[in-house]
């Protein structure tokens, strides 16, 4: 059972557009049948039927191809879908060779390829975006001019079309694919959320149980058993943050919440606050500020001492995230920053300074003599102003 939404995600990532190919492929078909019948109904009026008939086998021949290829993920590759436009332009550009000046100029017969020539703007969109269907659009529309030899409104119109053709398909091809991403994130949350609840349960009615357990007697012997049970007692409040961490996810725009891997931080001493909702942000930067966190709390743990405790709180701003790490120990001295660079420690240097100014970010230090020791790092978003 747990398996099933994995196998769900599986079908949702294969190809989210396949309705668009499979349409694509319906309109091959449609196309080519209106060809046929263009080619018949003026073949007495070519200059070379003969030539009609052998562009009209080699679209046969080609419908039947690109319909079995993009049927299939193999066939739904850049190579042949501009293979697939060449080749319609090509027999599109024997229209002039193929039909009488009076059909071309007077009678406005619908060129050799007719509506066939539009599927290819229609699989480029399908394949690669908006933009790709309106350029496969826009060159067909091209070749369409250049084989009719003469401007003209109806000309515009089919070129106009054929552009909006490809680049509504194009849209509708990357919201598909940005769904189904969607989705597949959902449904992955779905599932983290559910093993998250079974590991809880389980871990309350074993781990945890036995943790407190471990505490309270320690505590009541006293001792060497009393430091068992402190540390019993930091191993408790460490995983019931685990279990209570938000669980990690991630966006098409490959941005990560912020706030699982503060909250994991959490001890006895260490108080972690963060917002209710995710804090989404650049994975790289997300990185970058957990490992700030972990150096400053660090830095506490040396030289604030055992007694020392320690808040973490997380702002999302809109634009920007502010990040504060804060202790109650007796503070930095004036200078001892610079003097530690000197000697060769680069803790602060590199750990904290290096990594807020790698991401563009600013640093204020609040310190002194018995007051604690605060930074506070502000980090704007990715096109955010600075």
């Amino acid at each position: 059972m747990r398996k099933e939404p994995a196998e769900r995600v599986t079908k949702v990532i294969d190809d989210p557009a396949t309705p668009l190919w499979c349409g694509t492929i319906a309109l091959r078909i449609v196309t080519f049948l209106f060809a046929a019948a263009n080619v018949i109904a003026n073949q007495s009026g070519y200059i070379r039927p003969w030539l009609a008939w052998t562009t009209l086998g080699v679209m046969a021949l080609w419908s039947v191809f690109t319909s079995r290829a993009y049927s299939t993920t193999w066939g739904r590759r850049w190579p042949i879908v501009l293979v697939d436009l060449a080749l319609t332009c090509g027999l599109m550009s024997l229209s002039p060779l193929i039909m009488s000046d009076h059909q071309l100029l007077v009678l406005h017969v619908p060129l050799i390829t007719t509506i066939w020539a539009c599927v290819p703007a229609v699989a480029l969109g399908a394949l690669g975006g908006a933009a790709a269907g309106f350029g496969g659009g826009l060159t067909v529309g091209l070749f369409t001019y250049l084989s009719h030899r003469s401007p003209s409104l109806d000309l515009l119109r089919d070129v106009v079309l054929l552009a909006g053709a490809g680049m509504v398909v194009g849209m509708a091809s990357a919201t598909a694919r940005r769904s189904a991403v969607l989705l597949a994130q959902a449904l992955r949350a779905e599932a983290a959320t559910a093993e998250r609840e079974r590991l809880a349960r389980s871990i309350h009615d074993s781990v945890l149980q036995v943790l407190a357990r471990v505490r309270k007697r320690g505590l009541e012997v006293g001792g060497e058993a009393a430091e068992l049970a402190k540390m019993a007692g930091e191993q408790e409040v460490a995983l019931r943050n685990l279990v209570a961490a938000a669980p990690v996810d991630s966006t098409v725009d490959g941005e990560i919440d912020l706030r699982p891997g503060l909250q994991v931080l959490a001890t006895p001493r260490i108080q972690v606050s963060t917002p209710a909702t995710q804090v989404m942000f650049e994975a790289p930067a997300a990185g970058e500020l957990t490992s700030l966190v972990r150096e400053a709390l660090s830095n506490v743990d040396k030289h604030a001492g055992e007694d020392a405790r320690a808040w973490v709180l997380l702002e999302d701003l809109g634009e920007e995230i502010v990040l504060s790490v804060r202790d109650d120990g007796p503070g930095i001295p004036e200078g001892r920053i610079a003097s530690a660079a000197a000697e060769g420690r680069m803790g602060i240097e590199k750990s904290i300074k290096g990594r807020v100014e790698s991401l563009g970010g600013t640093l204020e230090l609040q310190t002194g003599p018995g007051e604690g020791t605060e930074w506070e790092v502000r980090v704007f978003r990715k096109g955010a102003a600075g």
